[in-house]
Parts: structure tokens; sequence; C-alpha cells
């Protein structure tokens, strides 16, 4: 029996995505932007030297094909990437109206979104009346801070102190479908805000609003306010089996690394394991030693995204690329036969782009442990069948096998 190991490199877009005229950052069209390719000119001009220096190197992820599915999915070359590949290669387009990350993680396992999500407008206040009340009244405040789209980092900067004073919960959202709460962790307390975040997600949820998310910080005026690593997103749950629920339904194992659980709503998952991207990378590897077979073992790295793609840091996207690709080279030779190992992303998040949002690209489809291929563009809902028909589980998406 084989087993299967699903990466995604949250945000690693490679550009080239047909409807990027119709997505948007702070009225840009996100067409033309190429997150993979962007990173790799910055490098090779000397402006990513932060940390690191030079090119762009990604040796173990270029000979797996991934200069080859940049030029796939955007005709572009990324300096440095160019190597003749090794392994499958090819870039995914996704169908689903929306450049985040539930409408991407459903679709590679097999679920488009069958609706249009909600955002809530760039205006203040950015949420209706009734939903700030229900969000003071769950707390059981006055009122709420913020109301408005805000960077996470920021806002607690600018309202931590004031949060403090009154108590009531910061509330704030972002280009993406999601109502985000941050309150203090010893001042406002860290299981009341899950708590908080717990209870409004059945209402968010029902105008399709995808995540509810809790966003603990500490710190004091005084030194300043640090996000925890106790971020939990309240997601809505997918409306129809995804792969995971395949593979379960099928008597086999599915384990969980990083916010997939959140993502997936625990909806066909036996364990997760979570952390900081370090800590993922460990937990991915104790799973290529001790999964059982015919287990599906479901990835998510996120800090591309979250610490390097949002703040629209180059120098940083580029060391945590560099740091991945050196893991990956590690994990290729753990793998045991019949493993099948595939890296792809959600989205785009193109650092070098105007705004902060998500950019909406082509990602790459990369394979190891099947003979070398070039798949050319595929669908994202074709990752999920193809994991699927390498662990022998009936498919029930509209996606195709590549394998």
């Amino acid at each position: 029996m084989t087993r299967a190991f699903l990466v995604v490199m949250d945000s690693v877009g490679c550009g080239g995505a047909p409807d990027a005229g119709e997505f948007f950052n702070d009225g840009t069209p996100d067409t033309g932007a190429n997150t993979l390719v962007h990173i790799a000119q910055a490098c090779a001009e000397g402006r990513a030297e932060e940390g690191r220096s030079g090119p762009l190197k990604l040796p173990t992820l270029d000979s797996l094909g991934l200069g080859a599915a940049i030029r796939i999915a955007s005709g572009e070359d990324a300096p440095g990437l160019g190597v003749a590949p090794q392994g499958v290669f090819g870039a995914a387009t996704e169908s689903s109206q929306g450049k985040d990350t539930p409408s991407g993680h459903w679709e590679l396992a097999g679920v488009p979104v069958p609706w249009n999500w909600h955002y809530f407008p760039k205006a203040v206040p950015s949420f209706p009346d009734a939903l700030s009340r229900a969000a003071a009244e769950a707390a059981g405040t006055g009122g709420i801070l913020g109301n408005c789209h805000a960077s996470g980092t920021q806002i607690i900067a600018d309202l931590g102190a004031e949060h403090i004073r009154t108590g009531w919960p910061i509330c704030y959202t972002s280009a993406d479908s999601v109502f985000q709460i941050a309150a203090h962790e010893e001042h406002f307390g860290e299981q009341r805000l899950q708590t908080l975040c717990k209870d409004l997600a059945p209402r968010l949820h029902e105008m399709k609003v995808g995540r509810v998310i809790a966003r603990p910080f500490i710190g004091s005026p005084e030194t300043g306010f640090t996000r925890t690593t106790n971020r939990h997103d309240y997601a809505i749950a997918p409306p129809s089996p995804t792969l995971c629920d395949w593979v379960q339904a099928a008597g086999r194992r599915v384990q969980a690394v990083g916010k997939i659980g959140d993502i997936f709503s625990m909806q066909g998952i036996d364990e997760v394991r979570t952390g900081p991207d370090e800590r993922l990378m460990e937990h991915l590897f104790d799973f290529v030693d001790e999964a059982p077979d015919g287990s599906l073992t479901f990835a998510n790295f996120v800090e591309f995204d979250s610490l390097f793609g949002h703040r629209r840091d180059v120098s940083g996207y580029a060391r945590a690329l560099e740091w991945f690709d050196g893991c990956i080279a590690r994990l290729l030779d753990l793998l045991r036969p019949g493993d099948l190992l595939l890296l792809t992303a959600d989205h785009g998040n193109d650092p070098t782009w105007v705004g902060t949002d998500h950019t909406r690209e082509r990602v790459p489809v990369l394979c190891a442990g099947v003979p070398p291929r070039d798949l050319g563009n595929v669908a994202f809902a074709d990752v999920a069948a193809s994991v699927a028909a390498h662990l022998q589980v009936p498919a029930h998406g509209p996606g195709r096998s590549f394998l």
C-alpha cells in the first residue's frame, strides 16, 4: 500500500491566472502579479539582501520542476530557476471565485466553492450595526473597537491600550472574507476570546463569511503588543465531502499539519499537529517516519503568506523559500518506495505587488515518487483526484487524475 503527502506552500503562486484582471489590490488589478518570478528577480538584482544574499537558491524545488512550472503558468523565466526537471511538474488554475485560503484549499481537495463569499466594505464602519451589536453582546461589553479593514499587527498597536482600558474586543477585517477579533490574552482572556469567536461563527457563516479568526496578543502600551501563536480559525464547513473525507471513508487515516484542521472544520481528519512553520516541518518529518500505509498527510505552511506576503517583505519571503527548499531536500531522502509527495499552493501573494492582499495566480504542482512528466496546465481539483488515485480510493469531485 502507498502513502500520500500533500503539502501546500501557502501563497507561493507563479503568475498567469487567466482571470487575474477580475481581482484587485487597492483598486489595481492583479494582472501581471507573479509571486515567484518577482521574488527571483528581486534577489537577482540585489533587492532582497536582508538575512540572505544573491540570487534565489531553490535547487531541490527547481530539480522537481519549479522553474518549468512557472513557465507553463505564465510564460516567464524566474532567474536562477531553470534546470532540467526530474519530477512531475505543472501549473494549476483555480475556478472558485476567490483568492482566499478556504477557496484554494477546498478546491485542491476536490470541492470548488459553489457560492460567492461575503466581503465587508472598505469603509468605516465596515460591519452592519446588527453584527457589531451581536459581537458586543456576545463579549459582554458596551461595544467593539476597530470596525474597519486593518493590518492585524497595526490595529493592536493602535488600539491595544484602549482595549485594555475599556475591555472591548478589537474587531476588524481584510480583503478576505473574514471577521477577525483581537484581544489581550491576560486582560480579556484567551479562552474568553476563543469562546467569543466560536459563538459568533454560525452567524458569520450564515452570511457566507469564510472565517472568524481569534487573534490573541500579549504586551503592554509601554513595551508594545505582540500576537501569540494561539490563533484559531473558525471556518465555514466545506459544502460537500473533500479528499480528506474520501480517504477517511475508505478506512484510511488522515493527518493534518498546520491550519488544515481549521480550514476543513476537522471534517475527515483524524489527527492535527500545529505550531510555527519550523515546528510544522518537524511534524511533517515525523509523519514521513510514522504515518501508516494508505494514509494521507495534508500540510499547510502558512508563514510565506502571513509573515512575508501580506507584509510585502521580499527578503523574508526569499529566506523562507530557501529554508523550505533545504527541508524538502532532506524529506525526499526519507520517503518510502511508493510514497507520493505533492507540493502546490493555494493562491499567490506577490510581495512586490501594490496593497497587502493575496494575488490571483496559478500555482505550481510538483510531484516526487512517481515517474517524471510534464503536466502542462491542470485544474486545482485535479490535485485531489490524483492523490485519491495514488491512494486507490474513490474520488467524488470534478477533478481528473494526472498521475
